[in-house]
């Protein structure tokens, strides 16, 4: 079960002025599901994306990017059950399809749709369900759907992921909203997993571009629950500028600061939620690395920590075999670290330090720790000021279970 996750309630989904989103079942794996989201948004909106850089990017992420560069994006258009990847030139044909169809609907330009897909990779996309599912979409269209396009965009996620925030800009209450999907192959080379959000703020496009790359930065890209970078990976960031304040053009700003905050706040609800709702999930774990020479460093050690089959399993299993932890850290890639500088907390639990086992470290200690849902891993390098926070799972019978039978 995901650790400490529930869904959102649909009232704390907070309606974005410019934005309406219409769910459709078209039965692409099983019959009668809702697998088709599609979103409409107010003209003049600004939208900026990231995405995988898996070399086997799925057909819709090679189309994201191609339509971004003309801008002017009126509608997004969400699959699941069917990834569209590995599908070479054929795929690329039936993704040009769905966003023609969803033109000539909304009354706008192919290049004006962004389409994204996730499920089953190397399956060709069964482009007239779709396309037969399109018009009750469209018919669906309403503001208030964040929850059930919440729903309608899963694939193994068991929880729905959703938040919200409000604040005040300019003297207007500014929304945010955000949904995401993700439970496996999940792991950052940019955002790892389908994500949504929207607000309505006026902002300039420029800062709307760097935005989307910030934000990632310190949300999607901050998780991990295997390891597999996907082929659909896809983040977007939308502003529709309906919420009347004055445009935001400086990123040095206080408005800036604040929406970007709000915006970060959303962003890091849902990424840890997917580490939450990783596959077979039981523990939810914290990897801060800290006193690195730079980020970067920080971040490479957290992520060998978090994605170690070895140590993900110890944690399963609530097995303070701690020493994984230390094997991780030493083969994380930084040839100059300093191991007798480094120090490990197990919780408020000092681990080791000078090199090896702390002196007041007990078994007990570690093997209390581990029986919580939810473990804090600090690492301390013991050489700069630089800091890396990653959130990851355990790795349970559950996980292999759940990834054997997944295209039954």
């Amino acid at each position: 079960m995901p650790v400490n996750l529930v869904a959102p309630d649909p009232a704390s989904l907070l309606p974005v002025a410019g934005v309406r989103l219409g769910i459709a079942s078209a039965g692409i794996k099983k019959p009668g599901r809702r697998d088709i989201t599609l979103i409409e948004l107010a003209a003049g909106s600004r939208v900026a994306g990231v995405f995988t850089q898996n070399r086997f990017c799925a057909a819709p992420v090679t189309l994201c990017r191609e339509h971004l560069a003309h801008g002017g994006i009126r509608a997004l258009l969400i699959n699941t059950g069917n990834a569209n990847a590995g599908t070479g030139a054929e795929g690329i044909e039936r993704a040009r399809r769905s966003c023609d169809a969803v033109a000539a609907l909304m009354g706008c330009a192919p290049e004006a749709v962004l389409p994204f897909s996730t499920g089953v990779i190397l399956e060709p996309l069964p482009i007239d369900k779709i396309l037969s599912a399109l018009p009750a979409a469209r018919a669906d269209l309403a503001a208030d759907r964040w929850h059930d396009a919440a729903h309608a965009i899963m694939t193994t996620d068991i929880v729905a992921k959703g938040a919200s925030r409000q604040v005040r800009i300019d003297g207007r209450t500014v929304t945010v909203t955000g949904i995401a999907k993700g439970s496996g192959m999940i792991h950052p080379n940019m955002a790892t997993m389908l994500g949504f959000l929207a607000t309505d703020a006026a902002v300039a496009p420029a800062l709307v571009d760097s935005l989307v790359r910030e934000i990632a930065d310190v949300s999607f890209n901050c998780v991990t629950v295997d390891g597999d970078t996907s082929t659909n990976d896809s983040f977007v960031l939308i502003a529709t500028g309906q919420a009347g304040n004055a445009e935001i053009a400086d990123a040095g700003g206080a408005d800036y600061t604040a929406l970007k905050a709000a915006i970060a706040d959303v962003a890091i609800e849902l990424a840890q939620a997917m580490a939450r709702d990783g596959e077979g999930a039981t523990k939810f774990m914290t990897i801060a690395v800290e006193g690195g020479r730079d980020r970067a460093e920080c971040k490479q050690i957290a992520y060998a920590i978090a994605r170690s089959p070895l140590v993900k399993t110890a944690f399963f299993a609530s097995d303070p075999n701690l020493g994984r932890i230390l094997a991780a850290i030493g083969y994380a890639g930084v040839d100059d670290l300093d191991v007798d500088a480094v120090r490990v907390w197990l919780g408020d639990v000092l681990v080791a330090e000078h090199g090896g086992r702390a002196a007041s470290y007990t078994e007990a200690q570690g093997a209390a720790v581990m029986k919580e849902a939810e473990i804090l891993v600090r690492v301390v390098l013991g050489r700069g000021d630089a800091a890396a926070t990653v959130w990851t799972c355990d790795f349970s019978y559950d996980y292999v279970k759940i990834n054997a039978e997944y295209r039954s």
